[in-house]
């Protein structure tokens, strides 16, 4: 690996600093006894508190980002997990660590000179034992008395300018951002907040839950069948089974052989795999929370749908109201329910509740749909839809009323033949949740199989199997049930405000690095 002149020096700083008996890497605990955030919080502006809260002893550690030598004196900014605060370092006062009833070394005496001034580099970590004071430029500083190496970093890190509030130079390629986030989390402002946000958003959801009485549950990853939802599925293989299996697609079959078992409420958070495209909105693992209740239907889970956002909207944010884009979209309760054919017919005009499969075709090729041979009534509706109308609804939007072709998994409407009771929560043009009443009828259940199954001979790679265990589960008896599920990834986009799936996964999946 060749080094550049920055780490070559950084190296050599390394060996000097173990040269002189100090351990760039020690084992020992180091006590934290503050942080920047609460320290400052707890200096208060009036003179009484700030008398008392001057000289506090404080031990804090963290990165060093900043470093301002002055002769004697000198000013660094350290960054530790929840900001920065400033530093005052002071060669007569500055000290190593001394063992109680020990006397200063030559180490303790360079500290300063050479230690601090000369081997210490942006981006390492250091711990600092001093007091809290306000400069005369008013500035809530900690005054340091023992510096502690705790970790060399090797790499520089890339320094963000700023002029009048605003970032330049800086780390923004998204590429290198996205493969590096642990260069973006240290040196972009914001974007830890982000996924704050999103713990918060699930922290939230499971509150919600076990408030309800639900229980979390943990399935199957890999699996024989790639059930629950029509997307294409990554194969892998089994060497002591000797079978393919996949990863899996959904979590719906599982959850739903629980409620089966007894369960009043299941939910799961977790990873989904599908092997399709990447763009903005999706990436090939994500995040999925699905829901089952019994004795609930579609109706109730619209209901319960628009709490859950509403209460997680607040707490992440403090109100209901959020800024996507250009968009400020408020999810408070309650939200508009419209009928997927009434939403294509109030979108292009066209009744598609009274048409065959071949006029319904005629549409789909007026509406710039392709290879619309191989697709199915349900599919061709599906189609339409996405490309005339979702991107349409920005506020929250319940779709309801989905055909029987589409919806495989789910109840005959109770009223209104040939559709399901099933819905889909738009929101900024995207789905976010896909929920039903549950289908229950077994022989029900395996004529729908069965039907996607020659949807598959006819082309559909994205068509179910049948789950024959699944089947079996369900002529034990499954109770009414309503099942949701919600993807994560989305709703954080939409909660955090960022313009793209990858700004809210920590390591969104990329091509390989050709030179790292």
């Amino acid at each position: 690996m060749e080094l550049s002149e920055q780490e070559q020096v950084r190296r050599q700083s390394l060996q000097t600093m173990r040269d002189m008996g100090i351990n760039p890497y020690p084992a020992q605990e180091y006590v934290v006894t503050g942080h920047s955030t609460d320290i400052k919080a707890g200096f208060k502006d009036d003179d009484q508190t700030a008398a008392w809260y001057t000289g506090k002893e404080v031990s804090i550690a963290g990165r060093l980002m900043s470093k301002r030598i002055m002769g004697k004196a000198s000013f660094i900014e350290l960054q530790d997990s929840k900001g920065r605060i400033q530093v005052y370092v002071s060669r007569d006062d500055i000290q190593a660590p001394v063992a109680e009833g020990e006397t200063p070394t030559a180490i303790e005496q360079q500290m300063y000179n050479v230690v601090f001034k000369k081997l210490l580099d942006i981006g390492d970590f250091i711990g600092i034992e001093g007091f809290v004071f306000r400069t005369q430029m008013g500035e809530i500083s900690v005054h340091a008395k023992r510096l502690t190496v705790l970790s060399k970093s090797l790499r520089p890190l890339p320094i963000v300018k700023y002029k009048d509030g605003v970032a330049y130079d800086g780390f923004n390629d998204p590429e290198q951002r996205y493969r590096q986030r642990y260069v973006d989390l240290v040196v972009n402002e914001g974007v830890k907040d982000t996924f704050l946000k999103r713990a918060t958003i699930l922290r939230t959801m499971r509150q919600i839950f076990d408030e309800a009485g639900y229980t979390e549950v943990e399935t199957p990853i890999l699996q024989q069948i790639a059930g629950g939802a029509s997307a294409r599925p990554f194969i892998t293989h089994h060497n002591t089974l000797d079978v393919d299996m996949y990863l899996r697609i959904a979590t719906e079959l599982y959850l739903k052989r629980l409620i089966v078992g007894g369960f009043e409420g299941v939910y799961e958070i977790g990873r989904n795999f599908r092997n399709e495209g990447m763009d903005r909105s999706h990436n090939p693992e994500f995040t999925c929370m699905e829901l089952y209740v019994q004795y609930k239907d579609y109706n109730w889970m619209m209901g319960f749908t628009e709490q859950l956002l509403e209460r997680i909207a607040i707490a992440v944010n403090g109100t209901t109201k959020v800024k996507v884009g250009d968009n400020e979209i408020d999810f408070k309760a309650p939200y508009r329910r419209l009928p997927i054919l009434e939403a294509i017919k109030e979108k292009t005009g066209y009744d598609l509740s009274t048409m065959s499969e071949d006029e319904i075709r005629e549409v789909a090729k007026k509406c710039n749909v392709e290879d619309t041979e191989k697709m199915g009534k349900g599919k061709l509706i599906d189609e339409i839809f996405g490309e005339t109308c979702e991107g349409t609804f920005i506020q929250p939007t319940f779709i309801t009323d989905y055909p029987v072709e589409m919806s495989p998994l789910t109840k005959m409407h109770r009223s209104k033949e040939g559709l399901t009771e099933r819905f889909e929560l738009m929101v900024n043009g995207k789905e976010l949740a896909n929920a039903y009443s549950e289908l229950n009828d077994p022989i029900d259940q395996y004529n729908r199989f069965v039907d996607q199954m020659n949807l598959g001979k006819k082309g559909d790679d994205e068509a179910m199997v049948i789950d024959h265990d699944f089947m079996r589960a369900l002529e034990y008896g499954m109770p009414p049930t309503s099942g949701i599920g919600i993807g994560i990834d989305r709703l954080a986009i939409l909660m955090t405000g960022q313009p793209t799936i990858q700004e809210v996964l920590l390591f969104p999946t990329m091509k390989p690095e050709i030179n790292q």
